[in-house]
């Protein structure tokens, strides 16, 4: 499986938020987690339905997400 495959977009999920693998995960939870603190072996622990992988999928989802083009303006 791609890694970014891991990432789905449901409008029926979440109000359509990016979450992993169809459950009610947002990539935003898996960021704020890391943000907070918590250690990829922790989230692994607290929510054992998910895998290394989904977590290196919402990482790499998020960069994606601000590599965005710059403008310039004469």
């Amino acid at each position: 499986m791609n890694t970014l495959n891991r990432i789905t977009i449901d409008p029926q999920i979440c109000g359509g938020h990016p979450c992993i693998r169809h459950m009610r995960i947002r990539v935003k939870d898996i960021i704020d987690l890391l943000a907070a603190g918590a250690t990829t072996d922790e989230i692994l622990e607290d929510y054992p339905y998910l895998e290394y992988e989904d977590i290196k999928a919402s990482l790499e989802y998020a960069a994606q997400q601000l590599d965005h083009p710059i403008l310039n303006v004469a």
